[in-house]
């Protein structure tokens, strides 16, 4: 097994990659592990670096992050990458604490840019662990593709399982669990996650700024224009 301890360009004899032209700040941590062959690190080189753990834990993977353009917290990620699987974060994607990454069997986890992640978060294309029906002996929890779209929020302690999307502008609240397809544009919550509010659009200034009693938008915040959208729900 191969391990780096900081970003630079790399490649060794088992096909394994690393391509970054940045240079990171002294504080930020890098762990990147290679237990198999062919696999690929691609960070662009104005990313936002701040704690980066990734793991492959098998061959044929591939880990590409996009940059980093406007005020964001940075990228806090925690990956393990299985057999021909892989994580693509879009740009300007910002993450309070380390999200916690898992994508085997040849699952693809894809984040769009804009996103923005509360603490807690975990994005689980597997289970770990294999589960079989006694009957027939054959698996019943296959890994699967995740996809969350840009300008998503997700809440403290949200978890994103495998199968699931989120469409692009939504919002999922505290503490639930994602398992199925969400829209665009609208708020969900809870266990299992479910659609509670349509139609909604968000802006990251923090509410403590705010003087109470304004119930419109203050001046200049409407500021993701492009992701003021109406829910379109195919469920409906």
């Amino acid at each position: 097994m191969q391990e780096l301890r900081e970003l630079k360009p790399y490649s060794d004899n088992e096909g394994n990659v690393v391509i970054y032209e940045g240079v990171l700040p002294p504080q930020a941590k890098v762990a990147i592990k290679f237990r198999g062959s062919g696999n690929v690190v691609q960070v662009a080189e104005n990313a936002k670096i701040v704690d980066l753990a990734i793991e492959f834990a098998g061959s044929g993977g591939r880990v590409q992050i996009g940059g980093t353009h406007g005020q964001r917290t940075g990228l806090r990620f925690n990956v393990r990458i299985g057999h021909s699987s892989s994580l693509t974060v879009g740009d300007d994607v910002g993450c309070e604490s380390r999200t916690f990454v898992r994508a085997s069997e040849g699952a693809a986890v894809t984040i769009g840019d804009d996103c923005m992640f509360a603490a807690g978060i975990e994005i689980r294309a597997d289970d770990t662990h294999a589960i079989y029906d006694v009957r027939t002996e054959k698996r019943v929890n296959p890994a699967r593709a995740i996809d969350i779209g840009a300008h998503v929020w997700l809440g403290k302690d949200v978890t994103v399982m495998g199968g699931a999307s989120i469409g692009s502008g939504s919002v999922v609240g505290f503490g639930s669990v994602v398992t199925r397809d969400v829209p665009n544009n609208c708020v969900a919550a809870g266990v299992p996650a479910r659609v509670v509010r349509r139609d909604i659009a968000w802006e990251r200034p923090e509410l403590h700024y705010r003087l109470p009693g304004i119930e419109g938008l203050a001046p200049g915040q409407k500021k993701s224009v492009e992701y003021w959208n109406l829910t379109v729900d195919d469920t409906e």
